[in-house]
């Protein structure tokens, strides 16, 4: 599904995890060996057509696709006044048609393939990216000299848009408590005359006042080759390509209207201020302190990010270490620094505690800041820091796609393609007292901004978005928009290329053999970045948990949090020097142990996992503290129409069955976990014996076995190994049901339909997830056109087959506004009643092959991807040989066998029906529909039971 993302700097922060299936995470190698790790120079060749467009282009053999992106300098600051969020809406539009490409073209020509197309509007550029197969490549060359030389936008395409930006808005800032702030608070009050200080998504009054004439005013001004960068990355031929790039855009003219002057300069802050928000639904406060820093291109740029790397990142970090873990005092602590190219701010906030003031998160916020100004960080904070950012680039350049966003992001901010390869040169050369010189020439208490988000209630209402903002552009700037495009007759329009020769989908050969205490080895090895992943796999999981939910992802939680031989804040400090990733988590039926690391030190990583999985102390602080974070997440969740349906739906499809359990644990559940119970499950679920360890990157079969061998060889099962697997995990088929929670003040619903479905060794499973991925797999997918693209009825609907051991559960779902539910409701349905109802035509299912297969295709490509793959199929059974005959089973699917598939497991007569908002809005049109609807009041509901209550 196209997100049309627009990017701030609270993007990190809008995503409030459970705290339970968290990694431990850093991004770098120790300071010893970070030298040794080395960001290959991206490698781009460079050149400028006569009217200006810029092309950055860079050759990969190794890969079998090719991504194509076009950048252009126009974002969100460059709104109109009056019209905020409008570049962003307009990036909408791009995808629509052009003289020669019908709408949702793009989709046929990326997804319908294998590939993928999206794009992201931020403060100052907007960019468009598409990833497909090699042999495309001409055809996204003319599709995006089409879309920049005759966009198409006609009345009703403009419509169904402008509503989808406004079901994005609800969903993101009206439904989420916490993006209210980030997203629009922050800004607002941080910048006092940039237009930074507009959120890029605007207001629902300001998408209603733009107009047709304003998006082809807007189209002329800006979408022109002398304010673009088109970046081509992957298999091609050079000079092919140079001549595709001529041929298409080289016609392009660019208008006689200059850009609209847009420079504006923020004064230095006259002196301290203050502001406090209030919102509805906000379960834990916010204590926020922001100061305005620099912008991308200065020179202090680099001492800022290592200092936000001391600050914030990883457990080890001050903010973590004081405020979330020793004082106890905040459910999460973070920072973060936005540089944008005009100015930039850095932000460090804390989410509080159940019970806690937002005036003791700021008091410990100044605190921890007021160190850096007052005292050098020490050598072992500055290499942590500096090798998590370093770390961070290898890690961001794995595929094609990632090698071109990091040429792209630093010519929109920095205006040097250079910048991109001095990134880890400028790190490397920070030292402790650049990081004391910029923390006391911006973060001093005179440049202090202050602000607190609290609970609204009868005295102080929710804050109303700040929408009287002028900006430099006006309309009147813009250049005329001419003569409007159209759509040319078939007949007419100029041809879309034809493909080249399509290329095999090649999978890599897997080792498999057994140690001798019996546990399973895999190992994937590839070319490519020096990065080697490792999964340690149980099978066990919440379906285990034996009444008392959470249980599992509880003790994977707690692994990291204490050995035999290292504390909690050792692990997390030796983690973080390492450059590792080292985490677990507990799904339904399994539990995974993952590490990741730079090559160079895989084997101490290695070693630091064995102890965690092998040697945990389960202390009772560290269970008291680890739960009371979990609980802080779970009221956070709960506050949001969309998690509570989520978790809502296993409860309905499984009753009190072990399946049926919110996997996280309940507000209830998560007090009567006992040490004795963490160490219980651990006993009997994590042995060797029946565990499997799967290596995938730069590490080669003999040297997996060595390090196999060292890190698990001598360790044995325990008596009490595997007692603890659930019996009939899923339990008998319910009735289905119509389940309403009433959520008053919801700022939008989320409709769910969910039915019982099948486990992945069931036969029919790849003409269910081929028709999955028909019914609901994408863009193009048969929810999505008829919720979204069709009505402006959300931001986005889908499905998810949703397999287990046992028998899984199906869901299609979308967020839509309240008063939409009932007919978003009766979409949903009737698209699932058709899968087994109706004929499936070959020409409609051929495409979504290509969905499914370019999908499996780019989860090879990375080695977290591709070891996920390869665990899977361990976990579930699979022999080793379903790697190479994925697209076999794919492409040998007929029509008619996933009509019978979803006729035979999926029938829409057997779906359930969760819906979470504001009841108000839409329960007497439900019930009229549904007479035995059940409404439970959200502060009533009781996840612990089948009944709900």
């Amino acid at each position: 599904m196209k997100s049309r993302l627009i990017l701030t700097v609270a993007a990190s922060a809008l995503l409030f995890a459970l705290p339970v299936a968290a990694p431990v995470r850093a991004q770098t190698a120790p300071a010893a060996a970070s030298t040794a790790i080395v960001a290959p120079p991206l490698g781009f060749a460079h050149r400028v057509l006569p009217n200006g467009l810029q092309v950055y282009t860079s050759r990969d053999a190794s890969t079998s696709n090719v991504t194509v992106q076009v950048w252009y300098r126009v974002g969100s600051k460059d709104d109109p006044a009056g019209r905020s969020g409008f570049a962003h809406l307009f990036e909408h539009l791009m995808f629509k048609s052009t003289e020669n490409l019908p709408t949702e073209t793009f989709d046929r020509l990326t997804e319908d393939v294998g590939g993928f197309n999206n794009a992201s509007t931020w403060d100052d550029f907007t960019n468009y990216y598409e990833v497909v197969p090699a042999n495309h490549l001409e055809r996204l060359i003319f599709a995006e000299a089409d879309r920049m030389g005759s966009l198409v936008v006609d009345a009703d395409v403009f419509a169904s848009e402008r509503d989808v930006v406004k079901e994005e808005y609800r969903q993101s800032y009206q439904a989420n408590p916490y993006s209210r702030f980030f997203g629009l608070f922050v800004p607002q009050t941080v910048y006092e005359a940039h237009p930074y200080r507009r959120p890029g998504i605007g207001s629902i009054e300001e998408l209603n006042a733009a107009t047709i004439d304003d998006v082809r005013r807007f189209h002329a001004t800006y979408y022109r080759p002398d304010n673009a960068v088109l970046i081509v990355a992957g298999n091609f031929d050079q000079a092919q390509l140079d001549g595709w790039i001529d041929r298409y855009f080289g016609g392009l003219t660019n208008p006689a209207t200059a850009l609209p002057a847009n420079a504006v300069v923020e004064a230095e802050p006259a002196g301290p201020r203050e502001a406090t928000f209030y919102g509805a639904n906000v379960p834990l406060p916010v204590a926020l302190l922001a100061w305005r820093t620099a912008p991308y291109g200065d020179a202090d740029r680099a001492a800022l990010t290592v200092l936000d790397g001391v600050l914030s990142t990883g457990e080890s970090s001050r903010l973590y270490r004081s405020l979330v873990y020793d004082k106890q005092i905040a459910a999460q602590a973070s920072s973060s620094p936005d540089f944008a190219q005009q100015a930039g701010h850095l932000t460090a906030y804390a989410v509080m505690a159940e019970g806690e003031t937002v005036d003791t998160g700021l008091a410990a916020l100044r605190a921890e800041v007021a160190r850096f100004r007052d005292e050098l960080v020490t050598d072992a904070e500055l290499a942590e820091a500096k090798n998590e950012l370093i770390a961070d680039v290898l890690r961001s350049r794995e595929g094609v796609d990632d090698r071109a966003n990091a040429l792209g992001f630093a010519l929109m901010w920095d205006g040097d393609a250079a910048a991109a390869d001095g990134e880890v040169a400028a790190i490397q050369a920070v030292t402790a007292a650049d990081v004391q010189r910029v923390a006391r020439r911006y973060l001093t208490e005179q440049r202090m901004i202050t602000m607190r988000y609290l609970p609204a209630d009868e005295a102080h209402p929710p804050t109303e978005q700040n929408k009287d903002v002028d900006a430099p552009v006006h309309i009147a700037d813009l250049a005329l928009a001419g003569e409007p495009a159209v759509l040319l007759p078939e007949d007419q329009r100029a041809a879309i290329p034809a493909a080249g020769p399509e290329s095999d989908l090649s999978t890599p050969a897997i080792a498999d053999f057994r140690l001798d205490n019996g546990m399973r080895v895999l190992v994937a090895p590839t070319e490519g970045v020096p990065l080697v992943s490792a999964r340690l796999n149980f099978d066990a999981g919440a379906r285990d948990d034996a009444g008392k939910p959470g249980l599992a992802q509880m003790t994977a939680g707690l692994l990291t949090q204490g050995t035999t031989t290292r504390a909690a804040p050792e692990i997390a400090a030796e983690i973080e020097g390492l450059g590792a990733n080292v985490g677990a988590g507990a799904g339904v039926d399994f539990t995974s142990v993952f590490a990741n690391a730079p090559a160079n030190v895989f084997p101490q990583t290695l070693a630091l996992m064995s102890d965690v999985v092998r040697n945990p102390t389960f202390a009772q602080e560290e269970l008291d503290r680890l739960r009371d974070q979990t609980l802080d997440g779970l009221r956070v969740q709960l506050s949001q129409p969309g998690p509570v349906a989520s978790q809502t739906v296993g409860r309905v499809i499984y009753g009190d069955a072990p399946y049926g359990a919110p996997g996280g644990g309940t507000t209830t559940s998560l007090p009567t976990i006992t040490r004795e119970d963490v160490a219980r499950f651990h006993a009997e679920a994590f042995n060797p014996g029946e565990a499997t360890l799967v290596f995938s990157g730069a590490v080669t079969v003999e040297q997996a076995r060595a390090l196999a061998e060292q890190a698990f060889g001598d360790w044995r099962d325990r008596p009490s190994a595997g007692d603890r697997n659930a019996a009939d995990a899923a339990g008998p088929a319910l009735a289905p049901r119509v389940i309403v929670i009433d959520q008053p003040g919801a700022g939008q619903a989320a409709v769910v339909v969910a039915v019982r479905g099948v486990s992945r060794t069931d036969a029919d499973y790849f003409p269910l997830a081929l028709g999955n991925t028909l019914l609901g797999g994408g863009y193009s997918s048969r929810l999505n056109q008829e919720v979204r693209i069709k009505r402006g009825l959300s931001y986005g609907a889908s499905s998810n087959l949703g397999v287990r051991v046992d028998e899984g559960v199906f869901t299609a779902s979308a967020q839509t506004r309240n008063d939409a539910v009932p007919a978003v409701a009766e979409l949903i349905l009737s698209e699932i009643g058709r899968m087994g109802t109706e004929a499936i035509s070959e020409a409609e299912l051929g495409p979504r092959r290509a969905v499914m297969l370019g999908g499996f295709g780019r989860s090879l490509e990375t080695v977290d991807g591709l070891g996920g793959v390869v665990a899977n199929l361990a976990l579930y059974d699979l022999p080793m040989s379903e790697l190479a005959a994925y697209a076999g089973n794919v492409r040998n699917v007929t029509p008619e066998q996933i009509e019978a598939a979803f006729a035979r497991h999926l029938p829409g007569s057997e779906a359930s029906l969760v819906i979470v908002g504001d009841a108000a809005q839409f329960i007497e049109a439900l019930r009229a529909k549904y007479p035995n609807v059940e409404v439970v009041a959200l502060d009533a509901l009781n996840l612990n039971s089948a009944t709900l209550r």
